[in-house]
């Protein structure tokens, strides 16, 4: 029996668990229930489980038949985002406000489908590592797993990680080697002018003005300063200032993100948003203030470990559902820090086209489920025989 077939013969309970999980969302560091429940179901399964790394972090260890010194992790995400569901499923999100748009409950629930495959068949030599990471949405979460001795106390030769794709094609799994996601930087920029009234703007120095002045020319960085040929994304997401319709407001606040590939490009964008930030503060007598912050690193699959994913993809899926070499994607992931610290890969499993991540309205494609845990479970099979 494939293990897709195994793994769609307790499809039902693994659905009902992503249900659960989606309907109890947990942001960042606060998955308390989540990551108890994941460390209920493994020691369930027989699995020697750890938990409390990198705070809400658990780590699964199950040796297979023979311990050939072979050690292969599996990681996935266990936190939500704070967005408001809109959706009428039966289990949409009970908690205001947060709400699983990324699909990290059905990459849990994979994981869990692919632990619990590997308990039950043992058809591997070696050990299995299953990681299940907080705070993977911008708050560091692999970072403080790291911090905390993951890869000291769970020394892996290489580890993998699955995300769903919802723009498809269903069942079409995609990786390549080298960059396949950018890295991130998150902006604050703190414009302190003025107050007055509003009758008597002359009176003051209004922050409004600058900050959407300052907004506009930080769009001529990625046109007028970033190599053409090299990509770069600067986008403002959070505009925030005054409370009323008469009263010029003391400060304003722009809040964003940038994205690249290349390190001096990265370099160039923060300095590039530093001097127009200076130049505007001159300009208009403000005080401008910019925090930028290094939140994820570049993804870069290792050339091995791409390969290897594929194979075990073009094995259970069929060559013609791979993409060995698919183009990269300018979203982050701090998957990226793990793959730092050892060989790795990250790949792509798309669902039926819907909604996409981050979205109010997405829902993870159920259906994929038994995809994922095949792929994740068969790569501990395969590359602990390498």
């Amino acid at each position: 029996m494939s293990p897709i077939d195994r793994i769609k013969s307790y499809a039902r309970e693994l659905t009902a668990l992503r249900h659960d999980i989606h309907a109890h969302p947990e942001i960042g560091f606060e998955e308390v229930r989540t990551s108890g429940l994941v460390a209920d179901l493994l020691q369930g399964y027989g699995i020697e489980v750890h938990r409390g790394l990198g705070g809400t972090g658990v780590v699964g260890v199950l040796k297979g038949r023979s311990d050939n010194g072979r050690r292969i992790g599996l990681r996935a995400e266990l936190d939500a985002l704070p967005i408001e569901e809109a959706t009428n499923l039966p289990y949409r999100s009970t908690v205001p406000g947060k709400m699983h748009a990324c699909g990290h409950d059905g990459h849990t629930t994979m994981l869990v489908g692919a632990a619990r495959y590997l308990a039950e068949t043992r058809d591997f030599d070696g050990t299995a590592i299953f990681v299940f990471q907080p705070a993977e949405e911008g708050l560091g979460g692999a970072r403080a797993m790291i911090r905390d001795g993951l890869f000291e106390r769970f020394p892996v030769d290489e580890i993998y990680a699955l995300h769903n794709a919802p723009n498809g094609p269903h069942g079409r799994l995609k990786t390549r080697p080298g960059p396949i996601m950018a890295a991130a930087d998150f902006f604050d920029i703190r414009i302190q002018g003025r107050g007055a009234h509003a009758a008597e703007p002359q009176r003051g120095i209004d922050p409004i003005v600058v900050a959407t002045a300052l907004a506009q020319a930080m769009q001529s960085i990625v046109s007028r300063n970033a190599d053409p040929l090299k990509s770069c994304v600067v986008s403002i997401t959070q505009i925030h200032a005054g409370a009323a319709y008469n009263v010029i407001p003391e400060s304003a606040h722009l809040a964003g993100t940038i994205r690249t590939f290349d390190g001096e490009i990265r370099e160039m964008a923060g300095l590039r948003i530093r001097a127009l930030a200076e130049g505007f503060a001159a300009a208009y007598g403000a005080e401008i203030a910019v925090e930028l912050r290094d939140v994820f690193s570049v993804l870069e699959n290792s050339a091995e470990q791409a390969a290897a994913a594929a194979a075990v993809a073009t094995e259970l899926f069929g060559a013609e559902n791979v993409d060995a070499d698919c183009v990269p994607r300018m979203g982050s992931e701090d998957f990226a820090d793990m793959v730092m610290a050892v060989p790795g890969a990250y790949a792509w499993l798309g669902g039926t086209p819907g909604p996409g991540l981050h979205n109010a309205a997405f829902n993870f494609d159920d259906s994929i489920i038994p995809l994922g845990s095949a792929y994740l479970a068969r790569l501990v099979e395969r590359r602990t025989a390498a």
